[in-house]
This record gives structure tokens, C-alpha cells and sequence, in this order.
């Protein structure tokens, strides 16, 4: 049977702490507190390990959910990956709205990277009280210009295994 993914339904990331973390997201980015869970034991494994599950709701319907493991611990950085490469984008609706969210992280003291131009979507950055890269962006081209880009886009990526793999271009990937 086929099957077709339909959209984003949440991210999860740990978090040191629920409250902070709620405050954050809720306080600061507008992202609605939808659903909490606290368990013992995890459902999926069985194993002990107490922990609280936050979920905040964007528009869409999706989530961003964090784990409080009790334990105070932030997440570690990946050790093998520049600080920039690992981080969740969230979409605004439009430039205004990018520029009134920078304003608002700003003025909580949050420090932002950007109005970044990155041809197709203008992006700000900044980390959460958890060290989570963040990413608000919005499209500064259609959809009718995202499609055309789509027929290219395997050709792209081709050319680009054929030189990280130091291969011949008629060699197949």
C-alpha cells in the first residue's frame, strides 16, 4: 500500500527546562502551550525514565515539542557539525512579520543574525533557551517560481554527489 506524508506534525528536542522553554515559546514567539504529557515510563520502549512532553501549535496545526528529562541538562551541540547546519525554520507570512519578530526577540534581549537573503526566502536566527538554532523565514518568490526550481532540482543534486564523491561525470551515482 502507498502511503503520503501530508505535513509536519511535531518536531521534538530536549529541553533543560519545561517552564523556560515555555516561556519562550509561548511568551515570546506567540506559540500556543496545546498539550502536555507526563509519563514515567517511555511508551515506545518501556523504560523508566520520567520526563514531561510540551507541545506548542503553529497555525498549520503542527508542532514543536520538547522533552523534559527532570535532570536540568541542556542537549549537546553534535560535535562534528558547525552550530549553523542543525536548526528548525519556522515560516512567517510575510517580510513585516519577519521584521516585527526580529524587533520582539530583540527587545527580550534574544540576539538575532539576519535579515539573511537567501534568493528565495528572507531568514533571521537565533538560538532558544535550549541552544536549538532557530529560523523564522518567508518566501520572497512564488510558487510558480518553486516549481520550475523543482524540475532542476535532481540535476542539482547530482552534480553535486559527482563532485563530493570525485566521480566522472558519466559515471552513474
Amino acid at each position: 500500500m502507498n502511503f503520503a506524508i501530508q505535513k509536519l506534525n511535531h518536531f521534538a528536542y530536549r529541553c533543560k527546562d519545561a517552564e523556560e522553554t515555555r516561556h519562550f515559546y509561548e511568551d515570546i514567539l506567540g506559540l500556543p502551550l496545546l498539550h502536555v504529557i507526563q509519563e514515567d515510563h517511555v511508551p515506545s520502549t518501556g523504560e523508566y525514565n520520567p520526563y514531561t512532553h510540551i507541545f506548542f501549535q503553529m497555525a498549520d496545526g503542527s508542532c514543536i515539542a520538547f522533552f523534559d528529562l527532570g535532570d536540568n541538562i541542556a542537549p549537546e551541540p553534535s560535535p562534528n557539525t558547525p552550530a549553523w547546519v542543525n536548526h528548525i525554520a519556522l515560516e512567517v507570512s510575510d517580510r513585516d512579520q519577519l521584521l516585527a519578530a526580529k524587533k520582539r526577540l530583540e527587545d527580550y534581549s534574544i540576539e538575532v543574525l539576519g535579515v539573511t537573503d537567501h534568493h528565495i526566502i528572507n531568514s533571521i536566527y537565533f538560538f532558544d533557551p535550549n541552544g536549538l538554532r532557530v529560523e523564522l523565514t518567508t518566501w520572497t518568490v512564488d510558487e510558480g517560481y518553486m516549481e520550475k526550481e523543482s524540475h532542476h532540482a535532481r540535476e542539482k543534486l547530482n552534480a553535486w554527489t559527482v563532485k563530493k564523491r570525485g566521480l566522472a561525470p558519466s559515471q552513474n551515482i
